[in-house]
């Protein structure tokens, strides 16, 4: 019987791990033919420029990178809102502990309810919610009690009221909790000296935050938002004015110390104005080139 020889190659072989060999290698291709090697190559560019491809259509949504004070741009439009007055502030007492936030007395007041129904008119007249928005309070009681009102006038779904846990919460004044509403211009005083100056200290679990703390909470949330959404409105409630004071001072490159004078009343509504943000200076370090590295001058 004739047996036909062929002069074709043998197939691509794979080694595999001899069964009482302790040295063993990983397998190794066998009797690849030139042409083969080229089309390997060819695979890798082509995948190799796929890959650029993507790398440099990275929509902008995903490449905003950290946000800072005062932001190159904002992506969404905000409105920033106090909240009406709570039953403690009626009543002329500082209550700024995070644990009683969503107690009845942390609640709007009856003057508060009218301010919050006037802010939810004054947004709708400025078209705040025309489209949609999305509404963000501070899970403070008056915070969320505003932001009902708010959806309820502009006929907002409350599956759009995203409730801040933390962020948002009450400037903590420390050893001036209890005291009276006039106590708080001994922190501003202070305030205007250094931003990183904080109210007494209390052991009864209310936080003494300085300026720069708060600064530190907003600044986060607006990472949050600027990072979740993107030609958005969204509207801000905070139960106090010191929250907003100092996000509006970061934005618009106001000195910190001075963020009392950009101060909310209860139920005080603003929009943040694009054409208020300094116009973005890029660091020395992004325009400085060195022609001929080490020797730099």
């Amino acid at each position: 019987m004739l047996v036909a020889s062929s002069s074709r190659s043998p197939p691509t072989l794979l080694l595999r791990p001899p069964s009482q060999s302790p040295t063993w290698s990983p397998p190794l291709l066998l009797h690849l033919r030139p042409q083969h090697h080229r089309r390997l190559l060819l695979l890798r560019l082509a995948t190799s420029s796929i890959s650029l491809f993507f790398l440099r259509h990275i929509p902008a949504a995903a490449a905003r990178g950290l946000f800072q004070m005062p932001p190159a741009r904002l992506s969404n439009r905000y409105f920033l809102v106090r909240a009406g007055e709570s039953v403690y502030e009626g009543m002329g007492v500082l209550n700024t502990n995070p644990v009683t936030k969503t107690s009845v007395d942390n609640g709007l007041s009856l003057e508060g309810e009218r301010q919050a129904a006037r802010a939810a008119v004054e947004l709708q007249r400025l078209g705040a919610c025309s489209g949609s928005c999305w509404i963000w309070p501070s899970i403070t009681q008056r915070a969320y009690q505003a932001a009902e009102i708010i959806a309820s006038v502009n006929g907002i779904d409350r599956s759009r009221i995203v409730p801040e846990y933390s962020f948002l919460d009450a400037r903590g004044l420390g050893a001036l909790e209890g005291r009276s509403l006039d106590a708080v211009s001994e922190v501003y005083a202070s305030d205007r000296i250094s931003p990183n100056n904080k109210p007494p200290p209390i052991t009864d679990g209310t936080p003494n935050e300085s300026v720069s703390d708060v600064f530190v909470r907003v600044t986060q949330l607006m990472s949050i938002l600027e990072t979740q959404y993107s030609e958005q409105t969204v509207v801000i409630i905070s139960p106090d004015s010191d929250n907003l004071s100092i996000l509006q001072a970061g934005l618009t490159g106001v000195d910190l110390r001075r963020h009392w004078d950009l101060s909310f009343k209860p139920g005080e509504v603003r929009m943040v104005d694009p054409e208020s943000i300094p116009t973005y200076k890029m660091p020395a370090s992004a325009v400085y080139k060195c022609m001929n590295p080490p020797s730099c001058t």
